[in-house]
């Protein structure tokens, strides 16, 4: 779910949503560049696919878990990321978040 939480947000950004102060460092209020929504598509469509693939029954269990596993390392890179960020948003929002779901990715990754 937390993936697809990040993903809808990305997809929004693709879609022109005017959330640009709360991505990519805060440097273009507003709606992205089309660069960025690009980006932001892309993205999202790897997160749909890391979601798909940890939630699939037809995904082996060592797959899984190393899927987890980088999406533990990517949430945790993003949340340090986001921490750095000039952004408040990002700093308030998505630094938190993407530090649960590193923390939920490990854990799951230990689960499965």
């Amino acid at each position: 779910m937390g993936l697809g939480v990040v993903g809808a947000f990305q997809v929004a950004l693709a879609l022109g949503a005017p959330w640009g102060r709360a991505s990519y460092g805060g440097a273009h209020p507003g709606v992205l560049p089309d660069r960025l929504r690009v980006v932001s598509a892309g993205a999202a469509a790897v997160y749909a696919g890391l979601a798909v693939g940890i939630t699939s029954h037809g995904t082996p269990v060592r797959v899984r878990r190393h899927l987890l596993t980088g999406i533990a390392v990517l949430m945790g890179v993003g949340a340090v990321m986001n921490g750095l960020s000039p952004s408040r948003p990002e700093r308030a929002v998505w630094a938190p978040t993407t530090a649960v779901l590193s923390a939920l990715a490990w854990r799951a990754r230990r689960d499965s």
